[in-house]
């Protein structure tokens, strides 16, 4: 017999109006529905039920690591600074690092993740081939200084996160375990009921040449992913940007007027083309202070990310750098640059012989500024973000955009941290290699929240049954004995087959328990009235279809021995778990 839920005695403050500050329905839901408060700017307290909803997510993915052998251990949150200096990342990672100091005056930070403390770790204990692979995981809360932390669960400073390394020696290990990981990780996706999409990413902060980021699909995501019919999928700054520059024909360059034109929109529309058919310029420098000016096709979006791999330490130039070197915001081009500048272009102006672009003088642009003969390109990269409507890299079909939650990601790290950490074992020949490693997060909090941001409507959150609070909750509708005998009753027996029961005991009108039971979100409601219990039966109420279906009392035994079944058939506890009780 499992627990039973009381709310009498349940600290579940349920909120009829949504809060203020609350923006996308998983913030304004789990607050309504009493499952977390806030408790300072992007740092949440788990109430009753959300940290229930917590645990069966934390759940699901213990089974699945343990499934495929990773071992769970507990690292520290407070990670000694010089572990971070070790690895270079102390300055790289930037101001969303915690950083903190003893009274000691020794330095430490609030871990975002455990590259650092897990490669130290093991450096100093797994010490042969032999030994390896390895695979360590943690469910641990984790600490990022947000600047703006917005969207309740999905940014925010304070977070649960399950973070996994693994240790190798050759490639080929390290992919077989990649692959398991990632396996595994389709599953939680599943398991928890989402709609997701596995896409090609950038590393970040973490670093390692392969990653695949895991995004659950929602209008409310942050993420802008790309996708094909032929399976393609990859989020929008990492994807390969594969456009349609169009070339606007003139028999020579010309330099024209082009007074109040600082916008490609504003140029496009002066010349009556495109703007696909313009140049976009933009001008930085590079980490060797090295004048750059980047171009790409006038309709797409220079990716910070690609630029800060095609120019190592790139950054942009201030309004005033630009004044010192003589160019003009709205106004740059490739003709008559100042000497020494390096132009890299985006490869898809590659193939457009003449461009329309800036003139380098205020007010004025060229249109036909010939590839070759007016200008050369010192170096080709791939700089723009990629849009819906760009050609697929895989089969050259058209893409298609979606927004996304990343919910999790799995990198090859290969030897980044080992070798700045000096971290080696002891191959078969006795000679001394750097650990090839892997790195897997999984997002907990921001899971349950993409959960929730798939599954709701007007009236509350629809919790899929492997992650809800409770399976069932048992609604009598009046304070009467009879009515409050047979419900806890009911709960009983249900509780017996082996479901999650919560029984709404409060003192409340029926509408205020109706109203509650839909915003909590509990797969199936039972419940009894006394009318029903009169001509014995009770209502049974599907939260997902709103589905109602009166049954007797005794068939209500029978009904649940069914779903019994299915829900052991089952064992990833899916979204039609309590389907067949409408069929």
């Amino acid at each position: 017999m499992t627990e039973i839920l009381r709310l009498k005695n349940l600290y579940v403050p349920t909120l009829k109006e949504d809060p203020a500050d609350a923006d996308i329905a998983s913030h304004k839901l789990l607050l309504r529905a009493g499952m977390i408060r806030k408790t300072a700017s992007g740092v949440y307290t788990f109430l009753p039920l959300g940290y229930r909803v917590l645990r069966k997510v934390e759940g699901i993915i213990r089974d699945e690591m343990d499934a495929i052998g990773a071992q769970e251990i507990m690292m520290p949150a407070l990670q000694p600074a010089e572990l971070w200096h070790e690895s270079g990342r102390w300055d790289d990672y930037g101001p969303e690092l915690m950083r903190l100091t003893d009274r000691h005056q020794h330095g430490f930070c609030l871990g975002p993740t455990h590259e650092e403390l897990i490669t130290s770790l093991v450096r100093d204990e797994l010490r042969s081939y032999k030994q390896l692979p390895v695979s360590l995981y943690q469910i641990q809360v984790k600490f990022r200084d947000e600047i703006r932390p917005r969207f309740g669960l999905l940014r925010s400073r304070e977070f649960i996160m399950k973070d996994a390394y693994s240790f190798h020696d050759s490639q080929e290990s390290l992919q077989e375990t990649y692959d398991d990981m990632s396996g595994a990780y389709g599953r939680i996706c599943d398991r928890c009921a989402l709609t997701w999409r596995a896409v090609e990413a950038d590393s970040g902060q973490i670093g390692g040449s392969v990653t695949t980021e895991f995004m659950a699909l929602a209008e409310s995501g942050e993420a802008e992913l790309v996708h094909c019919k032929c399976g393609y999928a990859a989020d929008a700054e990492a994807a390969e940007c594969i456009c349609h520059a169009t070339l606007h024909r003139v028999e020579k360059m010309e330099k024209i007027s082009t007074p109040g034109v600082h916008t490609i929109d504003e140029l496009a529309a002066f010349l009556d083309i495109p703007a696909s058919s313009t140049v976009k310029a933009l001008s930085g420098m590079s980490g060797d202070d090295e004048l750059v000016v980047l171009f790409v096709p006038g309709n797409h979006e220079l990716n910070d990310i690609k630029a800060d791999r095609a120019i190592p330490g790139f950054r942009f130039l201030t309004d005033d750098e630009m004044i010192s070197f003589g160019l003009h915001k709205g106004s740059m081009g490739p003709v008559g640059l100042p000497e020494g500048a390096r132009i890299v272009a985006d490869r898809n102006l590659r193939g457009v012989p003449q461009w329309v672009v800036g003139a380098n003088e205020d007010g004025y642009h060229y249109v036909g500024a010939q590839l070759g003969i007016d200008f050369q390109v010192d170096e080709w990269a791939d700089l723009c973000t990629t849009v819906p409507g760009d050609t697929c890299p895989e089969c050259g079909c058209a893409l298609e955009g979606a927004r996304g939650i990343e919910v999790s990601q799995v990198f090859q790290l290969g030897d980044k941290y080992s070798r700045t950490m000096n971290a080696t074992y002891l191959d078969k020949d006795g000679k001394e290699q750097y650990f090839i490693m892997g790195c897997y997060g999984v997002g907990v909090t921001r899971t349950l929240a993409a959960v929730v941001e798939q599954h709701f409507d007007e009236d509350g959150i629809i919790w899929p049954p492997s992650v809800a609070p409770a399976h069932v909750c048992v609604l009598p509708l009046s304070a009467d004995d009879t009515v409050m005998n047979a419900a806890n009753d009911v709960a009983a027996k249900i509780s017996r087959m082996g479901f999650e029961v919560a029984i709404d005991d409060r003192d409340e009108r029926a509408g205020v328990k109706f109203a509650d039971a839909d915003l909590i979100g509990w797969p199936l409601q039972v419940i009894v009235g006394k009318r029903g219990l009169e001509a014995g039966k009770v209502e049974l109420k599907r939260r997902r279809t709103g589905e109602r279906r009166e049954v007797s009392l005794d068939y209500l035994d029978e009904v649940m021995t069914f779903v019994t079944r299915k829900m052991k058939a089952m064992p990833q506890g899916g979204t039609n778990l309590f389907a067949s009780l409408f069929e």
